[in-house]
């Protein structure tokens, strides 16, 4: 059965890793016509802005969380609360960077809330989930 295989903090890393992959490799979709670092991106599902250095921060950090998430339990307990406090600092970070020109990822108000969302949700996974397991 895969869930006695994969722990709670496993399953969430390859969930959220494949989901960040698929939203940066979507962003290039919608941002071919935008500067790497462009301060305004495309819009991705009405809602979110993206450039195209921010859809290779999103890839990035999917593989990472995925390729803890497949390799070890202890791994993937690590691996979500350091990225869970990575986007944090982005969603803070973005609540100063809007419509300012340091904002290099094209932060906005929608994409700040998904980085908050994300961040809870891996930071609690990677400190309260699986705490018995090995």
């Amino acid at each position: 059965m895969i869930a006695a295989r994969f722990s709670r903090n496993r399953i969430v890393g390859i969930v959220a890793g494949a989901a960040y992959i698929a939203v940066g490799a979507l962003g290039f979709l919608v941002t071919a016509d935008v500067a790497f670092t462009s301060t305004e991106g495309g819009i991705l599902v009405t809602l979110l802005e993206v450039n195209p250095l921010q859809n290779l921060v999103h890839i990035v950090l999917g593989l990472i969380l995925l390729a803890a998430g497949i390799a070890a339990h202890r791994i993937a307990v690590v691996t979500n609360t350091v990225i869970g406090v990575v986007t944090f600092a982005l969603g803070f970070y973005g609540l100063f960077a809007i419509d300012a020109p340091t904002n290099l990822l094209a932060l906005n108000t929608w994409g700040n809330a998904l980085h908050f969302g994300s961040s809870a949700v891996l930071v609690a996974v990677g400190l309260g989930a699986d705490r018995t397991e090995e």
